[in-house]
């Protein structure tokens, strides 16, 4: 489904399952689609925890353009899709935030806007490789709901640490997530189902 937003029309690809408790919506890395493997690992673990899934494509995506909007226009832009879907589809029910890379940094700085009871992070963007200076982690730190940040061990961006509302699972493999599929369904599927 497409949702306008103030920074032009998103597409919104719902993967809804029978009787779902929640919903968990999906935005994708910065230069990624929504059909990245770890977007698709995640959706099959949300659907084994009962979760209907909303893979949003940020407008710069559907515009045809690679390189991501500033942070703002894509907060924006994930905020008007959320509240469609809060007030729509998924009227009535919890929502969780999540994404992958760039997709997680949304997630996080939009939850408490947006009223999510969760967000799920794959591969979250600690750092740009080789500049530790360029620290993002208060973009996590910052999220006072329940958090899984799923990374891979030789991630180049960085791997978060564990804090009181934050799990962190980390699993072979780098940014991309793909050395364990199972692995990250298994993460997912956990995490979601104790929500």
């Amino acid at each position: 489904m497409k949702i306008d937003t103030p920074h032009g029309p998103a597409l919104v690809h719902l993967e809804t399952v029978e009787h779902g408790r929640a919903a968990l919506l999906l935005g994708h890395g910065a230069g990624g689609g929504v059909s990245a493997p770890d977007l698709v690992s995640a959706t099959r673990a949300a659907h084994r925890a009962g979760i209907h899934v909303a893979l949003v494509e940020q407008p710069y995506r559907v515009a045809g353009r690679r390189s991501p909007a500033p942070a703002l226009q894509l907060d924006t832009a994930w905020l008007a899709v959320a509240s469609e879907l809060a007030g729509g589809v998924f009227d009535g029910l919890p929502l969780i935030f999540g994404g992958r890379s760039s997709g997680a940094r949304v997630a996080c700085r939009s939850a408490s806007d947006g009223g999510a009871v969760g967000v799920l992070c794959l591969a979250f963007p600690v750092h740009p490789p080789g500049r530790p200076e360029k620290d993002r982690l208060g973009e996590l730190d910052a999220v006072t709901v329940p958090v899984l940040v799923v990374q891979g061990e030789s991630d180049p961006f960085g791997r978060p640490p564990p804090a009181s509302n934050r799990e962190v699972v980390l699993l072979p493999g780098n940014h991309s997530l793909r050395s364990d599929r199972p692995g990250l369904e298994h993460a997912v599927q956990t995490w979601l189902t104790a929500q």
